[in-house]
């Protein structure tokens, strides 16, 4: 048994040292239109990174020739195999401004989106690539409004933005624990006019009203006489909008209290 294992081991290396010495051949070799093909052979198989050197050439040889479009067209894809996704978005977006008649445009168009899309990190890190990523695909929902992939760009940039209403959402809550109220005001307002339909609404129209009576209870009189009066007018409206919300009972605590000091506060006066 460890005679035929060495046997097989043997071949392997063999067989690998042949492999890497005919590839090391065709990488020196002229004869572009071979290479091109061993590259598409190399592609198919899965061996991508002999497909990548060989298209990274052949790019700059075939480029402005009617061979390009081909070679641009693998090259993206084999980085896209490889999960360097940034730098196949890069090139499939490339390949739709240099070649924008290209029957491949509208999947490289697509393909740019995409790999923004795999990009896009956890929720919690910096979402640069997931506002292009939104960018990219209403790109193509615009420029190929009748294409076949428009339900699945439609669920993507659903995906998207559920992961930017849930950082902005975090981001308020963040504030007002770290009873930044004045923050958590502002990043609550702008959070419900960017994301109106958002399963938070409710939530966030407490803590706005908390908010302003936790930054009322550190202001000034006069300061505080205001920040009360806007704590008792978003109870009325919370109340009206969300009559069965598990909320109520605190609100109610704090609508009680914020009437008390204002009304402390008119006597003083």
């Amino acid at each position: 048994m460890k005679n035929i294992r060495y046997f097989f081991l043997f071949l392997l290396v063999i067989f690998l040292a042949t492999s890497c010495s005919d590839f090391s051949k065709l990488k020196k070799s002229t004869d572009y239109e071979h290479k091109l093909e061993m590259a598409i052979k190399y592609y198919d198989k899965g061996d991508y990174t002999k497909a990548q050197l060989l298209f990274e050439e052949l790019q700059n040889v075939y480029k402005g020739t009617e061979k390009a479009e081909i070679v641009y067209f693998y090259n993206a894809y084999t980085n896209f195999e490889m999960n360097d996704y940034l730098l196949a978005g890069f090139m499939f977006r490339n390949f739709v401004r240099t070649f924008p008649t290209s029957k491949r445009a509208e999947e490289c168009a697509y393909m740019t989106a995409y790999c923004y899309y795999l990009n896009s990190p956890d929720f919690s890190l910096d979402q640069t690539d997931t506002y292009t990523a939104i960018r990219e695909f209403s790109f193509f929902l615009k420029q190929y409004p009748k294409s076949e992939r428009i339900p699945d760009c439609n669920e993507y940039v659903d995906k998207l933005r559920a992961k930017l209403e849930k950082k902005s959402y975090e981001t308020c809550m963040q504030y007002f624990r770290l009873s930044d109220f004045k923050a958590a005001i502002a990043d609550i307002s702008a959070h419900n006019r960017d994301f109106p339909a958002n399963r938070h609404v409710e939530e966030l129209s407490f803590m706005t009203m908390k908010s302003y009576y936790q930054l009322g209870l550190l202001s000034n009189d006069i300061k505080k006489a205001e920040r009360m009066k806007i704590v008792t007018d978003n109870y009325l409206k919370f109340v009206a909008t969300y009559p069965k919300s598990t909320y109520l009972s605190e609100a109610q605590s704090i609508y009680d209290s914020a009437v008390k000091i204002k009304t402390h506060l008119t006597k003083i006066q």
